[in-house]
């Protein structure tokens, strides 16, 4: 599985720690000096586990599931990931759905809030808690920043229908701190608000042309907007070509990419003609017991790998 792996190390010394200095992976254009987080050198932490962490936010006890890979080392700035679970899931589900935990990032499973209709949800959705889900990312980030190494530049997030959905309000509420982000079955609800990010935000979006839930063409009557029109809002905020190029990859697969971004930004879409509402992956998960033509997760940590904020 592709994954953040780090490739080389040297050390300088600085007050109270280390400061560690990492060479890029070979695919990825990431300078080798990351700025360490204040929680570089806490040995506190309980590599190869997931454990439940809690955090208070806007005055609301929060929860997450924590991951901290089995190859951490608590003086190397570490990438992030934050990954968000779907309508009615839990960060349980979104941990065993995703499978960020079985690559060399600490993964993030944040926990939604139950909302309107009774069930988990995040910000942007018309059935979403009255709750602001943008600071407790950052709260969050800042929490993580905190307690473990990580590199803040090579923060990223993904999510799950209304999980990606909030990711896409991530994007344009937080891209300087989030450097790249990946919704799947992406529900991009207008509760979500106005899109204004401060930078250009590489995108990589999957969807299922199959998708009754979130349909593929869009749902006006819950305000969902077809899926080529919000790639190609964001190829416009991102300074992108106009035209983008469609490539057919086979097994019903489709990819779109807008090119020429501002600041190599990226814009990068994969329709699956075969796949409905599901995180894509070559074998069974929770989401369906059918494999799909693709899978996801090495190809959203591909596209993470090649993009900081540096």
């Amino acid at each position: 599985m592709p994954d953040l792996r780090i490739r080389g190390i040297a050390v300088h010394s600085i007050v109270a720690g280390a400061l560690v200095l990492l060479a890029a992976p070979a695919h990825a254009e990431v300078p080798d000096h990351p700025v360490p987080s204040a929680g570089c050198g806490n040995t506190a932490v309980a590599p190869g586990e997931s454990l439940t962490e809690e955090i208070v936010s806007g005055g609301v006890t929060r929860t997450y599931l924590l991951h901290v890979p089995e190859n951490y080392v608590p003086a190397r700035p570490t990438p992030v990931v934050l990954s968000f679970h779907g309508h009615t899931r839990d960060s349980a589900y979104q941990e065993e759905l995703s499978e960020f935990s079985g690559t060399d990032a600490i993964a993030v499973y944040p926990q939604g809030l139950v909302g309107t209709d009774g069930e988990t949800a995040w910000q942007g959705a018309p059935y979403s808690a009255d709750v602001d889900d943008v600071r407790f990312t950052g709260d969050l980030l800042d929490e993580l920043e905190r307690d473990l190494c990580v590199d803040p530049a090579r923060v990223y997030a993904a999510g799950k229908s209304n999980g990606g959905g909030f990711t896409g309000v991530l994007a344009c509420r937080m891209s300087d701190r989030i450097a790249a982000f990946a919704p799947v079955s992406g529900a991009f609800y207008p509760q979500g608000g106005d899109c204004e990010p401060s930078r250009p935000a590489p995108i990589l979006d999957f969807h299922g042309a199959a998708d009754e839930t979130i349909p593929y063409d869009g749902d006006e009557a819950r305000g969902l907007p077809p899926i080529p029109g919000w790639l190609a809002g964001w190829g416009e905020r991102n300074g992108c070509d106009p035209t983008p190029v469609t490539r057919d990859l086979g097994d019903g697969v489709h990819t779109v990419d807008y090119g020429s971004c501002d600041s190599g930004a990226e814009v990068t879409h994969y329709r699956m003609d075969s796949v409905a509402h599901d995180w894509p992956a070559t074998h069974p998960n929770p989401d369906s017991d059918q494999p799909a033509p693709i899978d996801a997760t090495p190809l959203i940590m591909d596209f993470f790998a090649d993009h900081s904020l540096r």
